[in-house]
């Protein structure tokens, strides 16, 4: 089992701190569960550590000081997933912060009234762990990146850049992502006025990944667009090197993966929802029920795209996207 507790004590920040903040710092040691989808040496991990504890930190919360932040790693690994989110469930955290569907989902079945923030994890109201958006009503709230009609946007974006493309496979493991398939009738609908078929495609190991891209890339007019899931994204690296062998063009879900080679994202940057999920913390620290804490579904998007590899794949991406683009690559 990887843990960390007490990662980083992030030195001389009390004199940085709100003047409001600093005269509500509270005496006793609090503990704070940390439990992610990614890999602990996985490069997305330390800029997400940073900024949660950096926001921590703003509220006059310091690890080391007045808080205790325990860390568990899953690389994506269901088995882990369950065992981690069953082993917090029974501990005795005053909050914890998760950032994946499957681990919301144990979380929400095993832990009776801790309090849990999530990030990036999708749909609570409709899996059944919150009420209502306004008001959770229950032990879970947070911050979202995604809503199912993204799917229609990501299509259209994908069609606009690779004009043609006929057929798109929609890529993502149905054990990490179970909810993509809500994903679909929004997709379909922008497929029939785009003059493209999109074609479900679940895998669930590399090697049905590789397949599945080399299928669709095997005739003309193939595209991809990858669904939010843990899977993906711990196996990112892999997945923008075989669409890049099979000159597949193909959407990605985070910037992240534009940064390593995909041709492009639009979504929200998810460093900026670890920054908002240290406020909550902080006021359920404080005494505020999560019940109380509306979930916030994001309200700016940000379009990126890697320009060198769009080259790399014959395209010439409209002038009028590279205007409206919030970053490109070359």
């Amino acid at each position: 089992m990887m843990r960390r507790e007490f990662i980083t004590l992030l030195g001389g920040a009390a004199a940085a701190w709100p003047a409001a903040a600093r005269a509500q710092q509270p005496g006793p040691m609090r503990r704070i569960a940390w439990l992610m989808s990614f890999a602990e040496r996985d490069p997305l991990a330390p800029p997400r550590v940073e900024a949660f504890e950096r926001g921590l930190q703003q509220f006059g919360w310091t690890a080391g000081h007045n808080i205790q932040i325990e860390y568990r790693w899953t690389a994506s690994n269901p088995d882990l997933m369950r065992r981690f989110a069953n082993e917090l469930a029974g501990l005795n955290h005053d909050v914890i912060l998760t950032n994946a569907g499957p681990l919301l989902t144990v979380l929400a079945r095993e832990s009776g009234t801790i309090p849990i923030v999530f990030v990036i994890a999708s749909h609570p109201v409709e899996h059944g762990e919150a009420e209502s958006v306004a008001r959770p009503g229950r032990n879970i709230t947070g911050f979202p990146a995604f809503e199912f009609s993204m799917g229609g946007k990501w299509l259209g974006l994908l069609k606009e850049i690779a004009p043609s493309v006929v057929r798109a496979g929609i890529i993502f493991n149905p054990e990490t992502a179970p909810y993509a398939y809500r994903y679909l009738p929004l997709l379909e609908a922008a497929a029939r006025s785009l003059s493209v078929s999109v074609i479900a495609t679940p895998v669930r190991d590399t090697e049905q990944l590789k397949s599945a891209i080399g299928e669709l890339g095997g005739e003309p007019g193939g595209g991809l667009i990858v669904i939010p899931d843990t899977f993906t994204i711990a196996h990112r690296g892999m997945m923008i090197a075989v669409a890049a062998e099979h000159r597949l063009p193909a959407f990605y879900p985070f910037r992240l993966f534009v940064a390593d080679g995909g041709l492009f994202y639009y979504g929200t940057e998810s460093i900026e929802l670890y920054r908002r999920a240290a406020s909550y913390v902080d006021r359920i620290l404080r005494g505020t029920s999560p019940a109380e804490l509306p979930i916030q579904y994001p309200t700016k998007f940000e379009l990126v795209i890697n320009l060198k590899t769009a080259k790399s794949l014959g395209l010439t991406v409209p002038q009028t996207l590279l205007v409206a683009a919030d970053e490109v690559i070359e």
